[in-house]
């Protein structure tokens, strides 16, 4: 089954926790602390890769979470790294988030997203060992990873797109000029899974083909595979539009007119697209007539825009000029890009005591008169900081301190006892 878009949840994994030790060997006196850092948590990432040209492998929603890093142990031993996993796609396929923005444009084999970045890991207490401090019980907690919920899209990666109403004939052109095996039967029927196809003119010229699904009327607005047609055209980087010449009781021109106001409906610049012409089935009675009056019609509205290729996909005549003039246009033109994207690490955002306090957290009032601090970079700091001792809890209240937590709870009225939550843990404050 051809699968074109899939949701998928990642979570990465969380760094593991910070040890506090002291060494303690025999003639040693004086060890002093040897808690070793956590790991980092293992990173998620998407790398393009050919294979079947599906999604299919996350048809269903599905969940993908990263090994979690070790913690630290004694003897200044570093926990383990998790292990980063690679999601394989095809070549394509575009990551999106929930508000349909596109995150990143694996186009290209081998090319390489980091998704998720996995958690730090936290120091251990031989990295708070100064001048002044000499047996620190602290060590920081591991961060959690990135949680993300996205959208992947597969826009099939073409020089020349076959476009027409159903039974058009695409799928035979397409099986007449390459090694593709499109279905193709004597009786009216659309193709629902797109097919590729390369079409080799010499030893050194050579381009990709693909035969869409069929356009109907209405199809910008999501009607018959329209949304699913539409997002592979914007991967071509040139047009074969197909007319069926045997159709006694349907004007050509008519039904040109019609695929192209889709196209232009779409609004994604596919009319702007090099476009060819092909009047397949010439082969059937009174078709030159009919292409007779296509052309002049053409011509009476468009000059000499377009160019126009009688053929019979069927017995094979009249292909190699049509497929020509396709390889003379798409030759020396540029790739589609959709989206630039960076596949490195994202930069992080460092806060400074400079900076506007209030980007740091928000103090909320509850309802049984306890507040709450709220803020994900205060919740992300805290996490961080081991509170179970008592170096680790001052470490945490000078922190709130800094950042002005304790101006702001005044200002708010709290008093002496009063209840201040912060994440999953519950203190008392106090007037310095």
């Amino acid at each position: 089954m051809f699968i074109d878009k899939a949701k998928i949840y990642l979570v990465a994994g969380k760094g593991g926790d910070g040890h506090v030790s002291f060494r303690h060997e025999k003639y040693v006196e004086f060890g002093g602390p040897d808690g070793g850092n956590g790991g980092r948590g293992g990173s998620i990432y998407f790398i393009a890769k050919k294979g079947p040209n599906t999604l299919s492998a996350y048809r269903h929603a599905i969940k993908v979470k990263a090994p979690d890093g070790q913690n630290g142990n004694i003897k200044l031993m570093a926990g383990k790294a998790g292990s980063d996993i690679y999601l394989d796609v095809p070549p394509g396929t575009v990551l999106k988030d929930l508000d349909d923005n596109i995150i990143a444009d694996l186009k290209n084999e081998g090319d390489t997203y980091l998704i998720c970045k996995g958690g730090k890991g936290g120091k251990g207490n031989a990295c708070f060992k100064n001048s002044v401090r000499r047996t620190p019980r602290i060590a920081e907690n591991g961060t959690m990873g990135e949680k993300k919920t996205i959208y992947l899209e597969l826009k099939l990666i073409c020089d020349v797109g076959l476009v027409g109403l159903p039974s058009a004939g695409k799928s035979t052109i397409l099986d007449a000029v390459s090694r593709a095996a499109p279905k193709i039967a004597d009786y009216p029927f659309t193709t629902l899974e797109p097919m590729l196809g390369t079409v080799s003119l010499s030893d050194d010229e050579s381009f990709v083909m693909a035969d869409l699904p069929g356009l109907i009327e209405g199809a910008s607005k999501g009607r018959g595979l329209g949304f699913v047609f539409l997002r592979h055209i914007e991967r071509c980087r040139a047009l074969i539009h197909v007319l069926d010449m045997s159709r006694e009781e349907e004007d050509a021109f008519e039904s040109f007119e019609k695929i192209n106001s889709e196209l232009g409906s779409y609004k994604l610049g596919l009319l702007e697209k090099p476009m060819i012409i092909a009047l397949n089935k010439m082969d059937c009675l009174d078709a030159s007539s009919r292409a007779d009056e296509f052309e002049k019609k053409l011509k009476e509205k468009y000059g000499e825009k377009y160019k126009v290729f009688r053929i019979s996909a069927l017995n094979r005549e009249g292909m190699k000029p049509l497929l020509r003039e396709a390889y003379n246009t798409i030759k020396d033109m540029d790739e589609v890009v959709l989206t630039n994207f960076n596949n490195g690490e994202k930069e992080e955002a460092v806060y400074k005591a400079s900076e506007k306090k209030d980007s740091l957290f928000k103090i909320m009032l509850d309802q049984d008169g306890s507040y709450r601090i709220i803020g994900d970079e205060v919740i992300k700091e805290y996490k961080k900081i081991n509170h179970s001792t008592e170096e680790g809890m001052l470490q945490l209240l000078a922190y709130l301190s800094r950042i002005g937590v304790d101006a702001e709870l005044r200002r708010l009225g709290a008093k002496n006892g009063s209840s201040v939550m912060i994440d999953d843990f519950e203190f008392e404050y106090f007037e310095d």
